[in-house]
């Protein structure tokens, strides 16, 4: 029914136009939907990642596991299981299903991001904090590292060598992003010199390198089709790539050529971008500026600036699309709340009747001649009884089609009012009695049974305070 009062005209639109909602649970800090596009994982400055559930905005679950800040989350082909990587220099696989930690992975340095295989969820690569990257096997009980190199592979002329200063300088570079190709036979890494390579998964080995700009790859993003890659580097320009068929089986590493389709950058303020991403198409992209609270959405065809989305008065880090609408989430660095971009649908109720027709200005109606003419009762409610003698098939079940036809697992939802905050976190104390939660309270597990006894005394004192207040005496009345 709500999709027949919407104009087909606004459903065929690609972007959003205006900030529509917001998300609060917590400080948010980075943000990943998954591949069909109902759920939206979200890691927390305290190391929670909450789990929103897009149609009804609420929580639909919460996992605890990492001490500080998520770096980066990264969801399974099927949905069921989340990768989260952390400041705590360490990577836990969720299982959905019930909220359980797979596997707990740890490093010895922080981890940058991880991201999962996209047919393989206990495969993973991982770029660590100022060390090499790991392509991270986890199908056993312990889990296996394979180191990924770093130094660029350069092609040598005919008697030519690679002097020393060169190598020098190669083994100073470290891998800040590395993800994985559309197949996941080839891992892309981006190095803080502005090297991007190309890397066997099987082998590990470096197969292509090419220098994208002289400043650091911050981060890279395929679409959906894995054909085209965006690059967001720290010389301020956005770089749309087109990526190279790998999985040709007489593929020559020498015939590899990585070219760069546009750039993307604002030549007047020169503005810094914090975050990028591909549409669901891939036909548009979009950033979030630094020290600025405006998403810039660019169309990667020709390379035009089509929409600036005005934002909340706040600087925004990560952005993302969703994976199937034009529908943009994005969390603000000062308060932590998700903010929601969408169209703003006006409603057609003339679709609820096909002989109503909506009209701009005040037209003379003339009337039929048995428009207004009186029936007996009979004849109206006989007509009524002949509209009502279609059989309708309430029973029968048709498969829906989609594309997602392969994927069996839903995430079952919790409906504990502790798991389910809203904008100010409220819990129970009492039989339809609520209050709002401490700041401190429920962190207990992360600071020790100390902490949590000092907190439960903090909350019993704090209780009896408000309760052992004063209460006024009656004065008494002189006779």
């Amino acid at each position: 029914m709500n999709l027949a009062l919407t104009d087909p005209f606004i459903l065929a639109q690609d972007y959003p136009e205006a900030l529509t909602g917001k998300l609060r649970s917590g400080h948010a800090t980075c943000l990943r939907f998954n591949r069909r596009g109902d759920f939206l994982a979200s890691g927390r400055v305290d190391g929670t990642i909450v789990i929103f559930d897009i149609e009804t905005s609420g929580v639909a679950r919460k996992l605890r596991g990492h001490t500080r800040q998520i770096q980066s989350l990264s969801w399974s082909r099927d949905g069921r299981h989340l990768l989260s990587s952390s400041q705590d220099s360490k990577c836990i696989l969720w299982d959905l299903s019930d909220g359980t930690r797979v596997r707990i992975v740890r490093f010895e340095a922080p981890v940058y991001i991880a991201e999962l295989h996209p047919y393989n969820h206990l495969l993973f690569v991982a770029s660590l904090f100022e060390d090499q990257p790991m392509l991270v096997d986890i199908s056993g009980t312990v889990p296996v590292k394979r180191q990924l190199p770093t130094a660029p592979r350069r092609l040598r002329m005919e008697g030519e060598d690679i002097n020393e200063k060169q190598a020098a300088q190669d083994a100073k570079q470290s891998t800040c992003v590395t993800i994985f190709t559309s197949l996941g036979n080839h891992i892309i890494a981006g190095t803080s010199k502005g090297w991007l390579n190309i890397i066997e998964t099987q082998s590990c080995a470096i197969i292509h390198s090419t220098r994208l700009c002289a400043g650091v790859v911050i981060f890279l993003r395929l679409t959906a089709s894995g054909r085209h890659m965006v690059c967001n580097a720290s010389d301020r320009v956005i770089r749309t790539i087109h990526v190279p068929d790998l999985s040709k089986i007489d593929l020559n590493i020498d015939d590899i050529s990585v070219e760069v389709e546009h750039k993307f950058q604002d030549v007047v303020n020169r503005l810094s971008w914090n975050h990028v991403a591909f549409s669901s198409t891939g036909e548009y992209v979009c950033a979030t500026t630094y020290m600025n609270h405006d998403i810039y959405v660019w169309e990667r065809g020709h390379g035009s600036l089509v929409k600036i989305l005005e934002g909340p008065k706040e600087e925004l880090g990560v952005v993302e699309w969703h994976p199937h609408r034009p529908f943009v989430s994005a969390c603000g660095l000062e308060t932590g709340r998700v903010y929601l971009w969408s169209i703003i649908t006006p409603q057609r109720w003339s679709a609820l009747a096909p002989d109503f027709a909506e009209v701009e200005e005040n037209v003379e109606y003339i009337e039929r001649e048995d428009e207004f003419d009186i029936h007996p009762i009979e004849e109206i409610h006989k007509r009524r009884l002949d509209l009502e003698d279609e059989a309708v098939d309430v029973l029968t079940i048709e498969p829906a089609k989609s594309e997602f036809e392969e994927e069996s697992f839903s995430m079952p939802v919790l409906l504990d009012v502790g798991d389910s905050e809203s904008e100010e976190e409220i819990v129970a104390v009492g039989p339809g009695t609520m209050r709002r939660k401490s700041p401190g309270e429920g962190r207990e597990w992360m600071n020790g049974a100390e902490s949590g006894e000092s907190g439960e005394e903090h909350g019993t004192a704090k209780r009896s305070a408000t309760n052992g207040t004063k209460k006024s005496q009656p004065k008494m009345r002189k006779r």
